[in-house]
């Protein structure tokens, strides 16, 4: 093997997988709230073993929703329409468990909101990170392996339980780059473990395409009940045409990463089917209108300094 190449691998599965059927019920629950209610505020989990599916969290909207629908049809639509793959849509056992979100979050993230979407604080505490190259990993020498057992025949949440959030890793950059550890589905954009990502994936991605960098990386953190981020770091491993200091500088000119901002600025309060694609396959890298943290933003600065 060439000095200069090296071995990296990533992991996928699709839309049966028991954690990315609870992923795309959290998601499809978020959707079926934004739909009526654009500020509604939901932290929805969803879990999965054979012919069981609960969906429990805290979710406050002036939406009205059937939960155990919703339930019912991402699982049917998904292919989950009897015992023999796992999980009967129409026979399976639904509990919920959902409550509204606790008043200590919700003073803290919008009790003092004045109609402001700038004075909306971030919905929890932590870390969120965004990634972008220019450079093409795949190639003719890729080896793809697909089930290598050579024997699958009990799937689904009959041959192992699921969980929302438990495939953050093949949700974002297939373990290259970083992540802050939050789950994205089910959130809302108060939730910066969602929105903060996609801000700064856009972010990362605006300056690999302005020319700024072939590699980058963007993180962001945040306090709970705090608008503005704790801090915005960037990293172009070396690769920047000028001083990661000077690219900082050009994103935080360019970019408001307030949450409540964010979900103005990358319409992030629409409900719909928009955030159960994005449930399946990964919410980066993909060409669909509703992924708008995929649009690059021309970035102003000093094209002579760069």
């Amino acid at each position: 093997m060439a000095a200069e190449t090296f071995l990296f691998t990533s992991e996928s599965v699709n839309e049966g997988h028991p954690d990315k059927l609870c992923d795309q019920v959290s998601d499809a629950v978020l959707d079926a709230c934004l739909a009526q209610d654009a500020d509604s505020k939901v932290a929805c989990e969803t879990c999965t073993k054979t012919n069981m599916v609960m969906v429990f969290g805290e979710i406050t909207t002036k939406a009205t929703v059937d939960y155990e629908k919703i339930v019912r049809d991402t699982c049917r639509n998904i292919g989950f329409i009897s015992d023999d793959v796992g999980l009967d849509a129409d026979r399976c056992k639904v509990l919920v468990n959902i409550e509204q979100q606790s008043p200590d979050i919700a003073q803290g993230v919008h009790g003092h909101f004045t109609k402001r979407p700038e004075d909306i604080g971030a919905g929890d505490q932590g870390i969120m990170f965004g990634y972008a190259t220019d450079e093409k990993y795949l190639d003719e020498k890729t080896i793809f392996h697909l089930n290598p057992s050579g024997r699958f025949v009990i799937g689904g949440p009959h041959g192992d339980a699921g969980l929302t959030g438990r495939k953050i890793i093949i949700d974002t950059y297939g373990g290259w780059g970083a992540h802050g550890g939050g789950a994205f589905s089910g959130k809302d954009p108060t939730k910066v473990d969602r929105s903060g990502a996609y801000s700064a994936r856009q972010a990362a991605k605006s300056i690999i395409a302005s020319g700024l960098a072939r590699r980058c990386i963007v993180q962001i953190s945040y306090a709970i009940g705090v608008p503005e981020p704790l801090s915005v770091f960037v990293d172009s491993y070396g690769t920047g045409k000028i001083p990661d200091k000077e690219i900082l500088k050009i994103v935080k000119e360019n970019f408001d990463f307030r949450p409540g901002m964010i979900g103005i600025n990358l319409d992030l309060k629409k409900g719909g089917n928009r955030f159960i694609k994005t449930a399946a396959y990964g919410h980066f890298g993909r060409e669909d209108a509703d992924f708008t943290w995929e649009v690059v933003k021309p970035l102003k600065f000093d094209k002579a300094s760069a």
